[in-house]
């Protein structure tokens, strides 16, 4: 009897080929589209898209509505994070909550031993691992994933390179449009820049002062919602010659404290909402602080719901709210939220 998988399907290139592939192995495969948001028309377009492949397939394929449950878990915490002076990872937590959280329950309700999506990672059934493609690795989003869930999770594009997942669709003639179509963006709920999400639920421009570590007032900005931690510029600093960066936000007095690169420098720190692939209280690992940012090598002990991690390598920028993910070389320990 074949194993039956649940392939997350996007109506993008990805995921399209995951589910090539899958059914080339042998799997029995079914195809789901989650609808996440009320973007107009993004559905219909994806959908239609997602149905051309699963014709091709002869497969069957599933519209499964999550708008509550992403506002719920993902969007909301969006909003409110900014709200509270903090940097959201939402793909982490729509990772954790909705693709491996609802999706896995979806895949229960189908008799599906398996689920799978076009993530570019490694999974063995007990750790994530970085994809081969290092420009497309995506490990750091899934650091927060419950660990129970790994065994069911496959990945078939971890091996691969985007350009040779494009080439491979390209040769494919009812799929040759997916491979040129351009990239999904990185928070499929943002158009163009984060604080045009924001200003749908509260005025973000509320002009405010910029101080100093000693708190004194220096200059002004725009409101605090518009910046991030180790952002240098859209804030007025009275006769700055060198650049100030962002080093604190203060929501409560709508302030934002800004100094020199060197003030942004950080030696540790702490994290909460610990996740962990390995049962372990104080290791040696790589953290990443930011998708993009190289990995350094730190010590963590965790302490009840928290860890202090110090690091070997001073990080720039650090900024609360955002995550920071473990590894052990290309393996995937997991992560926590900065705090």
């Amino acid at each position: 009897m074949r194993k039956k998988v649940l392939v997350g399907m996007s109506g993008g290139v990805d995921s399209t080929v995951t589910a090539i592939l899958l059914q080339k192995e042998g799997y029995e495969v079914e195809g789901v589209y989650m609808k996440l948001h009320d973007k107009p028309g993004y559905h219909e377009d994806n959908f239609t898209k997602v149905k051309r492949v699963a014709d091709y397939l002869h497969i069957k394929v599933h519209f499964h509505d999550l708008s509550l449950a992403f506002k719920e878990e993902v969007y909301d915490y969006f909003v409110e994070s900014y709200k509270e002076g903090l940097t959201p990872n939402p793909c982490v937590m729509c990772n954790r909550t909705i693709k491996f959280g609802k999706m896995i329950e979806f895949a229960d309700t189908i008799g599906a031993e398996f689920v799978a999506t076009g993530h570019y990672i490694h999974c063995d059934g007990t750790f994530i691992y970085k994809a081969k493609d290092a420009n497309k690795d995506q490990s750091y989003f899934l650091c927060e994933v419950k660990k129970e869930v790994l065994p069911r999770l496959i990945f078939p594009l971890g091996s691969w390179v985007k350009e040779d997942v494009k080439a491979y669709a390209a040769n494919i003639e009812v799929l040759k449009d997916f491979a040129t179509q351009k990239e999904s963006s990185e928070i499929c709920f943002v158009e163009n820049s984060y604080d045009e999400v924001l200003a749908r639920h509260m005025n973000i421009d509320m002009p405010g002062e910029t101080i100093d570590e000693e708190g004194n007032v220096v200059g002004t900005h725009k409101g605090y919602m518009h910046y991030t931690i180790g952002k240098r510029r859209g804030f007025f600093v009275n006769g700055a010659h060198d650049p100030h960066f962002v080093l604190a936000i203060k929501p409560q007095d709508n302030q934002i404290v800004v100094g020199t690169k060197e003030q942004l420098e950080e030696h540790s720190f702490e994290i909460k909402q610990i996740n962990l692939f390995k049962d372990i209280t104080e290791f040696d690992c790589h953290v990443k602080v930011r998708y993009r940012t190289q990995a350094v090598p730190c010590h963590i002990k965790i302490h009840n719901d928290r860890a202090t991690v110090t690091l070997k390598e001073s990080v720039f920028g650090l900024a609360k709210g955002q995550i920071a993910a473990f590894y052990e070389e290309d393996k995937l320990l997991g992560g926590g939220v900065i705090c």
